[in-house]
């Protein structure tokens, strides 16, 4: 189940999973199961995923309500 929208908004963007890995100070494979939807960022990062971006912390939550 995708909860993030993480890899699509970077997409947008231009940007690349390795600058947000380096901008978090986190490794790419953290950064990776993020985009991937693995792993879950914690609320705190991603508050910061959505300041770096340059969006709505809600932009980055799927809504998955039919």
């Amino acid at each position: 189940m995708k909860m993030n929208r993480i890899k699509e908004v970077l997409q947008e963007k231009g940007l690349t999973q390795v600058w947000l890995a380096g901008e978090l100070d986190k490794s790419f494979k953290m950064v990776n199961a993020y985009a991937c939807n693995r792993k879950q960022p914690s609320l705190e990062t991603l508050f910061r995923i959505a300041e770096l971006l340059q969006v709505n912390v809600k932009d980055l939550i799927v809504d998955n309500k039919p």
